[in-house]
């Protein structure tokens, strides 16, 4: 049996942050900001709105757009680093509230890389007989955001995007995923306090530690590097060439970076889905919620060779081929 993508849907806010906003709050500009990173607005969760509440919203999309309801479906996989709470799991409170009585639930940690990591674990699963796996990618990425940093507010934004992979005897489906990480570059993309290693504490928050911190200079070189390797890898382990790829759908971190792929691949921009100018950087809901707009556009169809491409926190970075 082979995984399938059934259906895919998303939810973003429904309040918007422009730059103009941004320039309001802190010492930059439109022009910096699209120059830097081609983000021209983001999405943020209202005051109360939750991971769990975007999660939900894009469920029941993927759910809608795949014809089942949510008891049919055996798991629920939440890709998140900006849960509703450090336990219990967001995926059980999204297992609740869609009505999915027959799931188990359980979340991912892997930063911008959650969804495709995700993917591969419903993959996998699929392979060992489950029939429906419900993977989401949600984050509230402006409750972990400093908006008195200038370096890093101007990145993040709010949203999520779901996809129902099912079991298929067909040849639609997932080729392959590929994941790496190497652990030494953690302190590159990071949230330092808040956790085990450094509690809650008044110096936490008199020194910004529960804000995520970035080297971006450092980030960029990697990331490139990763997202060029480990795309030629999938490649290569699929006898596929560039070219065979009808949609590249990378993470939407920043524009700089995916043009400098792009140009390392030699892959021209009309085969490169690219939304980072409405919605930032949204981690682990970056690539679901790009797919989902794809396919309302037409630019994903049945037939189509889909190639997925994420670098994030960890340092970790993944890639995934579907034949949609």
């Amino acid at each position: 049996m082979k995984a399938c993508i059934a259906g895919i849907g998303s939810y973003v806010p429904a309040r918007v942050l422009t730059n103009a906003d941004l320039e309001r709050m802190v010492a930059t500009s439109d022009e910096w900001i699209r120059e830097r990173t081609g983000i021209r607005e983001r999405r943020i969760a209202a005051t109360g709105e939750a991971c769990s509440d975007l999660a939900v919203q894009a469920g029941k999309r993927a759910l809608t757009a795949a014809g089942l309801a949510a008891t049919d479906l055996d798991m629920i996989l939440v890709a998140t680093c900006t849960g509703d709470y450090p336990l219990p799991a967001t995926a059980c409170l999204v297992q609740y509230q869609l009505g999915a009585t027959k799931a188990a639930a359980c979340d991912l940690s892997a930063a911008c890389c959650g969804f495709v990591y995700a993917l591969s674990v419903a993959d996998a699963y699929i392979k060992t007989g489950m029939r429906h796996v419900l993977v989401i990618g949600s984050e509230v990425m402006s409750a972990i955001t400093d908006w008195t940093d200038r370096n890093t507010c101007v990145l993040f934004g709010d949203g999520a995007g779901a996809a129902v992979v099912s079991a298929s005897d067909g040849e639609r489906g997932i080729l392959s995923t590929h994941l790496r990480s190497d652990g030494a570059l953690c302190e590159l993309i990071m949230v330092p306090g808040g956790g085990s290693r450094t509690p809650p504490s008044e110096k936490v928050i008199d020194e910004r530690l529960q804000y995520i911190k970035m080297k971006g200079n450092e980030t960029f070189k990697v990331a490139v590097r990763s997202l060029e390797e480990i795309a030629r890898s999938t490649l290569a382990a699929n006898h596929l060439r560039v070219e065979d790829i009808d949609l590249y759908v990378p993470h939407q971190a920043n524009i700089r970076i995916l043009k400098a792929v792009m140009e390392r691949l030699s892959l021209p921009i009309e085969k490169v889905m690219l939304n980072v100018d409405r919605y930032g950087n949204t981690s682990a809901a970056s690539i679901p919620i790009a797919l989902d707009e794809a396919v309302r556009e037409g630019r994903i169809k049945d037939g189509s060779l889909v190639m997925l491409g994420a670098f994030g926190a960890g340092l970790t970075w993944a890639s995934a081929v579907i034949r949609w």
